[in-house]
C-alpha cells in the first residue's frame, strides 16, 4: 500500500471519527431534550385527560356529610376510582385545605395542608393553563393535580384534591423510560455511525477530489510546465492554498528568469572579458617577448617604448578587474553607503584636476560650471568619486580630440543637481536606456575593445544605494548629458575654483 493511499485512508477515518463523535453529541443533546420535552407533555395530556377526575367525584358522590368526610361512602368509590387508574391520589380537604381524609397508606403522607393559593389559582385557570400544586407525599415536588369544592346545604364544605402523578406512575414510567432511553440509544447510535459514514464517504470524496487536482497541477508544474495554476478554488481554505501556491508559482517563475538571465549575462561577461583581457595581454605578451629576445639590440627610446606600451596594458587590466570587482560587490549588494556632509564643489573640482593632463593631452576643454556657494551634499564621499570617475572616463571615451566636456553644479531644492555633458558621438535614442545595464553597451560605432560596458551600470548602483537615479539626454552626434541629484545636507559653501 502506498503512502498516498495511507494517507488517504487516515483522512477518512478522522473525518468519519470527527462525523460520528459530532452526531453522538448531538444524539445524546435529543435524547436528554427529548425526555424532558416527552415528560412535560405526558403531564399537559394527563392535566387535560383526568383535569376533571375530582370534579366528578364532587358531583356523582357525597363524600363530606355535616362537615365532616363520610368515609362509609367514599372510601369505596375513591378507592375503586384509583384502582382503574392507579396514576391518581385522592385526598379531602376542609375549605382552609387541611387534609381530612385520603386513600392511601398514611406513612407515606408527608403533609397535612395544601397551599389553597394553587388551589383557587387551578379553579380559576383554564383547562390548558392550570398550574402545578402540592403533593402531600413530596412535599418538595410539584404535581399535577385536580380539585373540586364540595358542596353541602349549598355552601362549599370542602374540596376533592386528586393528585395525577402517583408513586405508582413514576415507577411505571421510570421502568418504561430506561427501555425508552436503550433504544432510542442504541438506534442513534447506530443511526449515527451510518450517516458518519456516508458523510464521511462524501467529504472525502469532495475534499480529496480538489486536493488530487491541485495535486496533479503542483505534479506538472514540479515536471517543468512553469505555467501550470491551480483554477477554480477561490474560496476556503483551498482558495488560501491556491492563492499561496500561485504566488509561490509567480515567484519562482520569476526567479528562474532572474537566474536565467543572470547566467545569460554572466556567459555574456565571460565572452567580454575574455576578449577584453586577452588583447592587451597579447599585446604585453609580445613586447615582453621582444624585450627579452631583443633587448640587447633595440635602443634605450624603443625600450621605454615598448615598456610604456606594457605599462598602459596592466593600468587596463588594473582597470578592468577593479570595475569588475566593483559592480560584482555592488550586485551582491555587500556595499553600505559611510554617508557624511562634504563639499562636493572642492571634491569635483579635485577629481577635474587629475583629470587635466590627460584633457590637454587630447585638446578637450575640461570645466567646472559651479555657483561660488552650494550646499554640502551628505552621501558616501568615495562612491561619489567612483560615479564622476566613471561618468568622465565615459565621456573620455567617446569624445574625439579637441571637444570639451563640462562639469555643472546647481543647487535645486534640498541637494544638487550634477551634470557631465560631453561632445562625443551621442546617443541614439533606442540605447539610451541599454547603456546603464551590465555588460550592456551602445551601437556607437567605436571600437569594442574600449570597455566592457560596467562603468555607467556602476554609476546606476551606486546612486541607487543614495536613493537617486541618472538620466541621459542625447542625440546622434550631438555629445550627451548625464545628470542626478544628490540630497543636501543644507550647510553652503564656497566653491573654490568654477573654471579649470
Amino acid at each position: 500500500m502506498s503512502v498516498k493511499t495511507i494517507r488517504g485512508n487516515l483522512l477518512f477515518w478522522k473525518i468519519s471519527g470527527v462525523f460520528a463523535s459530532l452526531l453522538l453529541v448531538l444524539a445524546l443533546v435529543f435524547v436528554l431534550i427529548g425526555s424532558r420535552f416527552s415528560k412535560s407533555y405526558y403531564m399537559a395530556a394527563h392535566q387535560q385527560l383526568y383535569g376533571d377526575i375530582a370534579g366528578h367525584l364532587a358531583s356523582f358522590t357525597q363524600p363530606i356529610k355535616n362537615g365532616k368526610p363520610d368515609t362509609t361512602v367514599t372510601h369505596d368509590i375513591i378507592h375503586a376510582t384509583m384502582v382503574a387508574n392507579p396514576s391518581v391520589e385522592v385526598y379531602l380537604l376542609d375549605t382552609l385545605g387541611k387534609i381530612t381524609d385520603y386513600v392511601v397508606p398514611q406513612a407515606t403522607v408527608q403533609m397535612n395542608k395544601v397551599d389553597m393559593a394553587k388551589v383557587r389559582e387551578w379553579l380559576a385557570a383554564d383547562s390548558s393553563k392550570r398550574p402545578l400544586g402540592d403533593n402531600p407525599k413530596h412535599p418538595d415536588e410539584a404535581s399535577i393535580f385536580s380539585v373540586a369544592p364540595v358542596f353541602e346545604n349549598g355552601k362549599v364544605a370542602g374540596y376533592v384534591y386528586a393528585v395525577l402523578a402517583s408513586e405508582k406512575q413514576k415507577e411505571i414510567l421510570g421502568s418504561l423510560n430506561d427501555d425508552l432511553y436503550f433504544r432510542l440509544a442504541v438506534y442513534i447510535f447506530f443511526a449515527a455511525l451510518l450517516g458518519a459514514f456516508v458523510v464521511g464517504v462524501v467529504t472525502f470524496f469532495l475534499i480529496t477530489d480538489s486536493i488530487c487536482s491541485i495535486a496533479g497541477v503542483v505534479k506538472t508544474f514540479k515536471d517543468g510546465d512553469y505555467s501550470a495554476r491551480i483554477r477554480g478554488y477561490a474560496k476556503g481554505n483551498l482558495g488560501v492554498l491556491t492563492s499561496t501556491f500561485n504566488d509561490m508559482a509567480d515567484v519562482i517563475v520569476d526567479n528562474i528568469e532572474k537566474i536565467t538571465a543572470a547566467d545569460r549575462f554572466r556567459q555574456e561577461l565571460i565572452a567580454n572579458v575574455s576578449h577584453d583581457l586577452r588583447t592587451p595581454l597579447s599585446i604585453m605578451q609580445g613586447y615582453v617577448e621582444t624585450l627579452m629576445i631583443k633587448g640587447d639590440s633595440l635602443s634605450h627610446a624603443e625600450t621605454e617604448r615598448y615598456l610604456s606600451i606594457v605599462h598602459e596594458g596592466t593600468k587596463r587590466l588594473s582597470g578592468l578587474v577593479d570595475q569588475l570587482f566593483q559592480y560584482s560587490k555592488l550586485e551582491a549588494n555587500v556595499v553600505t553607503p559611510q554617508k557624511e556632509l562634504f563639499p562636493i564643489g572642492e571634491l569635483v573640482s579635485d577629481i577635474l584636476s587629475a583629470y587635466q593632463l590627460k584633457a590637454t593631452e587630447r585638446s578637450i576643454r575640461l570645466t567646472l560650471e559651479a555657483p561660488t556657494v552650494l550646499p554640502t551634499v551628505f552621501a558616501d564621499i568615495a562612491l561619489t568619486e567612483r560615479i564622476f570617475q566613471n561618468l568622465l572616463d565615459n565621456a573620455f571615451k567617446f569624445t574625439p580630440d579637441g571637444g570639451q566636456i563640462s562639469v555643472g553644479l546647481l543647487e535645486l531644492g534640498n541637494g544638487v543637481r550634477v551634470r557631465v555633458t560631453d561632445t562625443g558621438v551621442g546617443i541614439a535614442k533606442e540605447y539610451q536606456e541599454q547603456i546603464f545595464e551590465r555588460y550592456k553597451q551602445a551601437d556607437l560605432h567605436i571600437a569594442s575593445s574600449k570597455g566592457i560596458g560596467l562603468g555607467l551600470a556602476i554609476v546606476r548602483k551606486i546612486l541607487e544605494l543614495h536613493q537617486s537615479s541618472i538620466e541621459v539626454l542625447s542625440e546622434p552626434g550631438k555629445g550627451a548629458i548625464f545628470e542626478f541629484f544628490l540630497q543636501s545636507g543644507f550647510y553652503p559653501v564656497v566653491v573654490p575654483n568654477s573654471n579649470k
